[in-house]
């Protein structure tokens, strides 16, 4: 993995106003060494303990800076993506798309999906861990998505109708539900193609506002005609 220049200092933990920073290469050591075991193990069955022992260093050492498990493992897997890189602005939102998915930190590495994959569980079983993900880790990417659907539907490439809260996630869980459920990790080919067949033409389409009533079609369709 290529390394990443250290992260500008950060204010101390909430809960521990007093807790040390473990800085430069040796912070760097310690969340590359969480990272491998999280590959290795999984998210339920990581220790600081193990975590300690791969990166040779004392669990100590960990306690003082990181406050347990969670926020050790939401500050690696940040680690790993880098900062958020600005939202592109190309002036298309197919573009935009597709530079943000498929531009410098969008696509996954096999190991990034491999990351994701040793955490889904702890995301529904773990409150203080999925809390932190999602700030912390998916809250970058969420804003960026706003952005660019925020820019596109400015310029009047998206229906009044649309509804963007739907909109704004669903190219990233396309590509998600492919790489975790059916085993083919996205790929810009596959980005440009889900953008064209499904996010471009849903964006354009009217009456796809929020639904409101029960839904119930008005119409019964007969036995015959469906597929």
């Amino acid at each position: 993995m290529t390394p990443r220049q250290a992260r500008p200092p950060e204010a101390p933990a909430a809960d521990s106003p007093t807790r040390p920073r473990v800085e430069g290469d040796r912070e760097r050591e310690i969340l590359e060494a969480t990272l491998d075991v999280l590959v290795e193990v999984g998210y339920d069955r990581l220790t600081l303990d193990a975590v300690a022992t791969a990166a040779k260093a004392s669990k100590a050492t960990l306690y003082r800076r990181w406050n347990g498990k969670a926020s050790l493992v939401v500050e690696a897997l940040a680690h790993d993506k880098g900062p958020a890189p600005e939202p592109p602005d190309t002036g298309s939102l197919r573009e935009d798309l597709r530079e943000a998915y498929c531009g410098l930190g969008g696509l996954a590495t096999p190991r990034q999906t491999a990351l994701f994959g040793s955490i889904i569980t702890a995301i529904t079983t773990d409150a203080e861990f999925a809390e932190a993900f999602r700030k912390v880790v998916v809250g970058p990417k969420i804003a960026t998505a706003r952005i660019i659907w925020e820019r596109a539907a400015a310029r009047g490439e998206v229906s009044p109708d649309a509804d963007l809260e739907v909109l704004e996630p669903a190219l990233a869980g396309i590509l998600m539900h492919r790489a975790h459920l059916i085993g083919q990790p996205p790929t810009p080919e596959l980005v440009t193609r889900v953008i064209d067949a499904v996010i471009l033409p849903a964006a354009r389409a009217t009456g796809t506002g929020p639904v409101t009533g029960t839904g119930t079609p008005t119409t019964t369709p007969d036995p015959k005609d469906l597929p």
